[in-house]
């Protein structure tokens, strides 16, 4: 290389690096220790663990009190006067640096005081508070688009937006949604429920607004250490790169990437994808930006092997300068890495900011923002998930209210049959996507840390990763929510239904789950699902059902299989025994239930052989206790019906056998489901009509489903009211299907519509 070329260099790269230094002058410490943040640039490696963050005191006189001794005084709720003079986010942009740490103090203890009566998710609102009062202070929303992923982590957001005086209808039938959601508030530019969605929204909305030629374009994703393991998050900041796109990604970065963080699993208590790095604020100053900008400017001019050594220089400037190795991957990807900074340092984050919305640069750029979850508030920071999701609580010691004790759940009754299966045969793993505890296999984690793997928010790898196991003859359990596992449908067919591999797919919070609302609501699976060949499906009615189907599933060798089940609990022995004609004196174990025969459903009831008129009921999964209700509601109201009810057990393959002899033997079947339409109901349908059952017209088919709509949050009772799946709706269709249309309308106008009264918390 001439010697000319290499002085050029040299003095362009030093030049840069002094007006860089120039810029920001941060004083030294006693130690030679100093630090970007307030001041302070600390040398220590990058991947050090942070210590913990610590919350700042209560300003004097202001705010609530906690008492520390739950025997001690009661919880107080105190006057807040700043958050008081804040409806909207123009009434926070003349408020001082003081009064905005103020604000987000009483923001803070307002959500906590807002979710203590309804229940929610606390603490990641909790963490973000300071990150949220900073990006309404310096932005400009609605304009400025703030894009929540997930969104659980949004309730500071919608008090800011005109929403304070609605929270009390917190995730409640008729009131604020737990997500951002359009409909509700122009500042909800987003909707949300599910993960790593953050980041291509809001390169769409950037591109929307480079093309339609707006003078401003803010566009701000915020996202979480757990949504940016899923490879969504990755695609979306492959492309921002590729097209060089301005836009403003914050990576939340709290360390609870799985709920809870912490439970045993193949790779040890580290959740999957967490992110390290170190502090530093030089890099986001616009001189900084600025005088790098420029370097590389004048290095493209130089001949390629010049640039290829500026380039070298650069990153060695910014390595000397931060001990940034965090920043590699997202830069390799395109973006331009700011961080890791102090996620509750105001003082911090309004300046950086700032920085970032008055910056020139049309580079996409990754802010790294560390944050302490439940940060505030010290039940949160102590308990294993940080009080995630929490029912209604008590605010000085944290305490959740507690449901009375009754029958386990049917998520417990998966864990401990799983677990019993596991005790017996070494193949038999476990999956999940960074939802441990609430699919249960944190309870088998716990048997079997080795033979449990959470990788992170990763539907799609789940499932291929569950196949790959079962090609060695392993026998895996994916366990996903309903509404999660629409996320890895292209995997389930492909790699999983077309190369006939025996993965188990263990189907939690089927059919409609409460106060989360329409974005997790489990109705679509029967349908997508149900258009597959060579897939067995099964729904169990009561935890018995539920214990008999996991080992059929655990014994099919051949294909994949699926089981559905609700969100809820089950009937006990005393319930079975009313319900279904159970003989119980105790509940059985798992290991003292057999496997059920393949496509074979059951005969609940049957309808007395004298009777004037015969109806049968034919129910798949939960919705089979509603039926019996109903057949001993009608055997109340009109005595001359009789009623069969059937649990069909299995959608794929269906039991045609029960099926033709229920048609043929009933003047009216109904079908009923906590599914979409497009589901058991349809291939009911299917099978009747292509097979002639129903040419004779002396059977009537009725099929009941969710209705054809996205049903908003409440209580799981009021959203089964609304959708019409109730034991007096089921009833009222069979009086309709007979022709007795007015006895169908005084058995519904007898009992009270869906809403009235008050809401009930799930």
């Amino acid at each position: 290389m001439p010697a000319m070329y290499r002085r050029c260099l040299v003095a362009v790269c030093v030049s840069a690096l002094l007006v860089a230094n120039d810029a920001f002058q941060p004083p030294t410490s006693p130690g030679g220790v100093f630090s970007a943040c307030r001041g302070r640039l600390s040398p220590i490696s990058p991947l050090q663990r942070r210590a913990p963050l610590v919350a700042p005191p209560r300003p004097a006189g202001m705010g609530p009190r906690m008492s520390s001794d739950p025997a001690g005084e009661k919880y107080v709720e105190k006057a807040k006067p700043v958050l008081d003079m804040v409806n909207y986010p123009a009434d926070m942009k003349r408020l001082s640096m003081e009064q905005l740490k103020q604000l987000a103090y009483e923001l803070r203890w307002e959500v906590i005081e807002s979710v203590s009566k309804t229940g929610g998710h606390l603490s990641s609102s909790l963490g973000v508070t300071e990150l949220t009062v900073a990006l309404h202070y310096v932005f400009n929303a609605p304009e400025d688009k703030i894009v929540w992923d997930v969104a659980h982590q949004a309730y500071p957001h919608k008090m800011l937006t005109g929403r304070r005086d609605r929270f009390d209808t917190l995730r409640q039938w008729g009131g604020l949604s737990g997500f951002t959601k359009r409909k509700e508030s122009e500042y909800d530019c987003f909707g949300a429920g599910h993960s790593s969605t953050s980041i291509s929204a809001a390169l769409g909305m950037s591109v929307g607004k480079s093309l339609l030629g707006k003078s401003v374009n803010n566009c701000v994703a915020v996202i979480g250490d757990g949504a940016i393991t899923g490879g969504m998050a990755y695609e979306a900041m492959n492309c921002a790169g590729y097209l060089k796109q301005r836009l403003i990604v914050i990576l939340n970065e709290n360390g609870q990437v799985s709920l809870p963080t912490g439970t045993p699993s193949a790779a040890g208590i580290i959740p999957a994808g967490a992110l390290s790095g170190s502090t530093s604020q030089l890099l986001s100053s616009r001189q900084f930006m600025d005088a790098r900008s420029v370097a590389k400017s004048i290095a493209n001019l130089l001949p390629s092997d010049l640039q290829k050594i500026a380039s070298k220089v650069d990153e060695f400037g910014r390595g000397f300068l931060s001990g940034d190795e965090g920043a590699v991957l997202f830069e390799e990807l395109g973006l331009y890495y700011v961080g890791p900074i102090d996620g509750h340092d105001m003082e911090n984050l309004v300046p950086i900011l700032q920085n970032l919305r008055d910056s020139d640069n049309q580079k996409p750029v990754l802010l790294h923002v560390k944050t302490e979850k439940g940060y505030g508030y010290p039940p949160a920071l102590k308990a294993p998930d940080r009080m995630h999701g929490v029912g209604q609580f008590d605010i000085p010691t944290g305490v959740q209210k507690k449901a009375k004790g009754g029958p386990p759940t049917y998520t417990k009754i998966f864990a401990d049959t799983l677990s019993e299966l596991a005790s017996k045969d070494p193949a038999v793993v476990a999956i999940t996507a960074a939802m441990p505890g609430g699919t249960g296999l944190d309870v088998f984690g716990k048997r079997f840390p080795k033979r449990t793997f959470d990788v992170g928010i990763a539907e799609q790898h789940a499932v291929t990763f569950a196949a790959g196991m079962a090609v060695e003859g392993l026998k895996p359990f994916c366990a996903i929510y309903s509404t999660f596992l629409q996320r890895g449908y292209d995997q389930v067919v492909h790699d999983c239904v077309i190369q006939s591999l025996p993965v188990r797919f263990m189907i939690d919070r089927a059919g409609l789950v409460g106060n989360d609302g329409p974005t997790h609501h489990g109705c679509h699976d029967l349908a997508y699902l149900g258009t597959l060949p060579n897939i067995v499906i099964m729904a169990p009615a009561d935890e018995i059902e539920m214990m008999r189907m996991i080992k059929t599933s655990y014994e099919i060798e051949d294909k994949p299989s699926a089981v559905r089940y609700a969100r809820g609990s089950g009937y006990g022995a005393e319930g079975l025994n009313k319900l279904f004609g159970y003989t119980l004196d105790k509940m059985p174990t798992p290991a003292e239930v057999s496997s059920l025969p393949i496509g074979v459903g059951r005969i609940i009831r049957k309808a007395a052989p004298d009777a004037k008129h015969k109806v049968a009921i034919l129910s798949i999964g939960n919705r089979l206790a509603e039926a019996c209700r109903a057949a001993r509601m009608l055997q109340r109201e009109a005595p001359e019906i009789g009623v069969t009810v059937a649990d069909a057990r299995f959608m794929k393959p269906l039991d045609e056998d029960l099926i033709s002899s229920l048609a043929e033997e009933h003047e009216v079947l109904i079908t009923i489901e906590e599914g979409s339409i497009g589901g058991f109901g349809d291939h009911v349908n299917h099978y009747l009509t292509n097979s002639g059952k129903m040419d004779s017209g002396k059977c009537r088919l009725r099929m009941m489903v969710v209705p054809d709509m996205f049903i908003e949050a409440g209580g799981q009772g009021q959203q089964y009211e609304f959708a019409g799946l109730q034991a007096k709706h089921i009833a009222a269709q069979v009086l309709k299907a007979l022709g007795r249309n007015r006895e169908a309308l005084g058995l519904l106008s007898s009992h009270d519509l869906v809403g009235a009264g008050k809401p009930t918390v799930a």
